[in-house]
């Protein structure tokens, strides 16, 4: 606690110097009157006090969360220049921001909030236990796990969104006329999704379209123990085009409300961004177990305390005549009085008792909704007309149509999609028909894309987004894993993002593309909780299954990846060629393939083929030549990945006692590892074999067809299966 106390020592001595000049406090630009000012120290000596009480909580060995906001108290202002309806995403250390857009909005104990996050409490009101975040619904904080800049796309997203719902005459959760404000450390601007959301809203701000965001970026010239360079976030992000700069001491009240104020008014009333500067110190540490001895000397440190905020504001007061030094003690007393008594409480608090509990946000499923909502008809379709014989592409373009018609909320954007309709022609025409506001084309970044999407969602909207290349979604994959997927976990479902990421990929494109053009790797998507896998091959899969996972996310909020096998999109014929065995008939918008349930085809009772994606047809080749031989298949489309179909699993392998997984993924880490896995799970005792796709990238050329699996190698398989008997080896 030494720590602590010399803050504590400190900030008495300083106070205890203090003398009125009968100055008041007079408004500047922002109008930092003695209320105003008041509400600010109450504020920040809350979340000294909080920071305090989590280190003793740690000590009594519930205390699980120490990374404080001592010296960063000055981020209070910014909140009161801010309207409480003004969407935040909060920096790990905006304690007293918290306690003061709390005190804005009234009826929150932001303290109590802190603490039982601190506590891991099943009680705290936005994660329930499940980490130590800032947020609440009543406050419009949105929660943030990791600010390492992950937050930033997001918080461009939401930015874009305001103005978009209103230009769609859909409900926005904000009202028109907000500022999305989102703050981060001087480290994590160095980050790349950093620079990446910030010129992100700077490219939109240059075409002029409306991007009412605020980057705070709170500097206390610290990453954990790296130094930033002396001047660089200023000279990184003060002369950007689109990009208006504001700086202040963040240790100096009256400064920091001024410029906050400023900068706040800017961003609200050209409905543009703006990157607001502060410089901070930072005490204590970067948290409980960090010894800054070893990175820092004593006269740095000494220099910080000389600059504390809660000594300026203290000092700001005293000078102004609204508190006596003695007063000053008192409330800074009382208030440690009161936090002190919460944190007592918090030690007290039920955590979450059950992995059932835990888990219940990460994926509410409510399918007889979905359904509902799935079979809802809109729009005619575009021709052809229902029934008409179509490709996997043009089945996903009209059923792109269909949803667009249904739900004016609805919208479809990424690189290429708009005027060129994308790489592929799935969006051809699709703006033409729905117009730039619903259809359009992003810039070249795949963290953009998904940040605008999840800003959307949580606005609103119903995003349907595309990343042109599976490859190219490994790019900006933790916007899914950190952000997209843990939203509703950590707030207990208060706050989502309905998402559907369309993601063209696989292999088998003949003589295209080396690995980022035919790319077989999910294994990133595929242990992310919650996330819904949809992997239509045929084109009646892929209608209904789009439609569901968009149901899905308008019901429940469901995050959904839905692959697009690129070398089926276009592709008609099945054995031989003309013979038109892979289209299908566009379905009625009332048809609906509910999450998790396989396809079948055929009732063979020798041999269960397994597979998905390009296996489907590579596996009805195979299976029609096995039968030929006398050997009678079945083949199981999975269709759904993610979470995988186990009951239609299971009762198509015990239907043959045999099975052989078809995986057009990597034998590491690929789709065929979790369905041997469920089979084992559930108590399958038959025999289980699998063919895979090499532990390769995959090459350019012919060489491509090398590392993929082959027509032959399934039938060589299945051979071999069938020669080991009923039991042969898993």
């Amino acid at each position: 606690m030494s720590g602590v106390e010399d803050l504590d020592r400190h900030f008495r001595e300083a106070v205890a110097g203090l003398r009125s000049t009968d100055e008041a406090i007079r408004p500047q630009r922002g109008g930092l009157d003695a209320r105003t000012a008041l509400d600010l120290f109450d504020a920040q000596l809350e979340s000294r006090h909080a920071d305090a009480a989590a280190r003793w909580m740690q000590q009594q060995g519930r205390g699980y969360y120490t990374i404080g906001s001592s010296g960063h108290e000055g981020n209070a202002a910014v909140a009161l220049a801010l309207r409480p309806t003004d969407p935040a995403l909060l920096h790990y250390r905006s304690g007293a921001f918290y306690c003061a857009r709390a005190r804005q909005a009234g009826g929150v104990d932001a303290v109590r909030d802190m603490l039982l996050g601190v506590a891991a409490g099943a009680d705290e009101p936005i994660a329930g236990g499940r980490h130590k975040v800032y947020g609440r619904r009543e406050l419009a904080v949105i929660p943030q796990t990791s600010t390492i800049a992950s937050h930033l796309p997001r918080a461009v997203g939401v930015a874009w969104s305001i103005a978009r719902a209103k230009r769609l005459g859909t409900e926005c959760a904000w009202p028109g006329d907000a500022v999305v404000c989102c703050s981060f450390g001087d480290a994590s601007a160095n980050h790349s999704t950093a620079a990446g959301a910030i010129n992100s809203a700077c490219h939109a701000a240059y075409q002029g379209l409306p991007m009412p965001v605020l980057f705070v970026c709170e500097d206390n010239g610290l990453g954990i123990s790296v130094p930033t360079p002396h001047d660089w976030v200023r000279r990184a992000y003060g002369n950007r085009p689109g990009l208006a700069y504001f700086a202040a001491d963040g240790c100096d009240p009256s400064a920091a409300y001024d410029v906050a104020c400023e900068a706040v008014t800017h961003v609200r009333k050209n409905r543009q961004p703006a990157f607001l500067h502060l410089s901070m110190v930072r005490f204590l540490g970067h948290a409980g177990s960090d010894a800054e001895a070893a990175y820092r000397v004593p006269s740095e440190v000494a220099a910080d305390l000389e600059r504390d905020p809660l000594a300026a504001t203290a000092r700001l007061l005293t000078a102004a005549g609204v508190l006596s030094a003695q007063q000053v003690l008192d409330r800074y007393d009382e208030v440690g009085g009161r936090v002190f008594a919460v944190a007592k409480e918090a030690l007290e608090s039920e955590p979450l008792t059950t992995a059932t509990q835990i888990a219940a946000p990460i994926a509410p499923r409510r399918p007889d909704l979905v359904a509902a909502e799935a079979r809802r008809t809109g729009e005619p379709p575009a021709v052809p007309p229902v029934g008409e014989p179509v490709t996997v592409a043009q089945a996903i373009t009209h059923t792109l149509a269909d949803l667009l018609g249904s739900h004016p909320e609805m919208v479809v954007f990424g690189e290429d999609v708009g005027r060129k309709g994308g790489v592929y022609g799935v969006t051809r025409g699709l703006q033409r028909r729905f117009g730039t506001a619903r259809v359009f084309d992003t810039l070249l970044d795949e963290q953009a894309i998904l940040g605008l999407a999840l800003g959307a969602g949580l606005s609103g909207l119903l995003p349907v987004a595309e990343i042109q290349y599976l490859a190219y979604l490994h790019n900006a994959e933790d916007q899914l894993r950190g952000e997209a997927a843990t939203l509703q976990f950590f707030s207990q479902g208060q706050y989502r993002n309905p998402l559907v990421v369309r993601i063209a990929g696989y292999g088998y494109q003949r003589g295209f593309g080396g690995h980022f053009h035919n790319d077989n790797a999910l294994g990133v998507l595929r242990d992310i909780p919650g996330l819904v896998i949809a992997s239509p091959s045929r084109p009646d899969d892929a209608a209904p299954m789009l439609r569901t996972c968009v149901a899905a996310g308008k019901v429940d909020g469901t995050v959904s990846a839905f692959l697009e096998p690129i070398a089926l999109y276009h592709t008609r014929d099945l054995h031989t060629e003309g013979d038109n065995g892979w289209l299908a008939a566009y379905p009625s918008p009332a048809q609906h393939v509910p999450i998790g349930r396989a396809r079948t085809y055929g009732a063979g009772s020798d041999l269960t083929l397994v597979t998905f994606g390009n296996g489907v047809p590579l596996s009805l080749r195979a299976a029609h030549r096995l039968e030929r031989q006398g050997i009678a298949c079945r083949v199981v489309d999975l269709r759904w990945l993610a979470p995988l179909p186990v009951d239609d699993l299971l009762r198509e392998a015990r239907a043959t006692g045999r099975v052989l997984v078809v995986d057009e993924t990597r034998r590491t880490g690929g789709v065929s590892e979790g369905v041997v896995t469920a089979l084992v799970d559930a108590g399958f005792t038959g025999s289980v074999r699998r063919v895979a796709g090499q532990d390769s990238f995959i090459p350019l050329g012919q060489a491509a067809q090398l590392v993929l699996v082959s027509q032959s190698d399934v039938e060589r398989a299945a051979g071999d299966l069938l020669s080991a008997g009923p039991h042969g080896h898993r």
